[in-house]
């Protein structure tokens, strides 16, 4: 079995539900908020991270929206959570409904075979 000498990047798959005291504020509010509270702890506390995010609310009553988070390894992503917890995002703006990690064709670079499952039309 062949062994990899770097380590794959991390995907996390952070599914949040918002709260009523992030529905409360205006549109204006949340992006003030988000810009000053949530952003600057993030730039802080990190280096290696990205992140896209998908509203949701319109298909699921569960999750609003989901927030992907590509990290280039595992102490990167352990950071970024501990930043957003020191943030009012976690918890107070967004609940933390599920945590979803892993690495992209993970299996492929274990077993050093091409990564099938991975598709493109």
């Amino acid at each position: 079995m062949p062994t990899e000498t770097t380590q794959a990047p991390v995907t996390a798959f952070m599914l949040v539900k918002t709260t009523p005291e992030w529905l409360a504020m205006t549109v204006e509010e949340r992006v003030r908020a988000f810009t000053t509270e949530v952003v600057p702890a993030v730039e802080a506390g990190t280096t290696g991270v990205r992140s896209r995010f998908y509203d949701t609310e319109f298909y699921s009553a569960r999750v609003t929206d989901v927030w992907v988070w590509e990290a280039e390894d595992h102490r990167a992503y352990q950071l970024l959570v501990d930043a957003l917890r020191e943030t009012p995002f976690w918890d107070r703006y967004f609940e933390v409904v599920d945590l979803l990690v892993g690495t992209e064709n993970g299996y492929a670079r274990t077993y050093g075979v091409e990564a099938v499952t991975s598709i493109s039309t």
